[in-house]
């Protein structure tokens, strides 16, 4: 599956527009990680917790997306995009989508 965030491919012709495709995840933080966050918060730089937390979430919503292409028996996914939004206090949605295309 070719994942693209450009709306064509070089050397490569869509044939077929096949709709949007889409993953999503939704985290919420931990006990533990708030802990280690807590006492980073106070000394300063990066929180590493919540870092690898969301490079997960993302990696998991970026497969579901790629799932979901394979669904609708895309070849590619352009115009790929990721998003993310609070859904509640300590918990996160990450989306990622894109469009869905057969390639010749």
């Amino acid at each position: 599956m070719i994942i693209s965030t450009t709306e064509t491919l070089p050397d490569k012709k869509i044939t077929a527009v096949l709709g949007v495709a889409r993953g999503s995840t939704v985290r919420a933080r931990n006990i533990g990680r708030d802990f280690f966050a807590g006492l980073k918060n106070i000394v300063g730089g990066e929180i590493e917790e919540y870092t690898k937390l969301q490079a997960h979430a993302r990696e998991q919503a970026m497969q579901r997306m790629i799932e979901d292409a394979h669904k609708m028996g895309a070849d590619a996914i352009v115009n790929v995009r990721l998003t993310t939004a609070m859904v509640m206090q300590g918990c996160a949605e990450i989306l990622a989508y894109g469009t869905a295309v057969k390639l010749s």
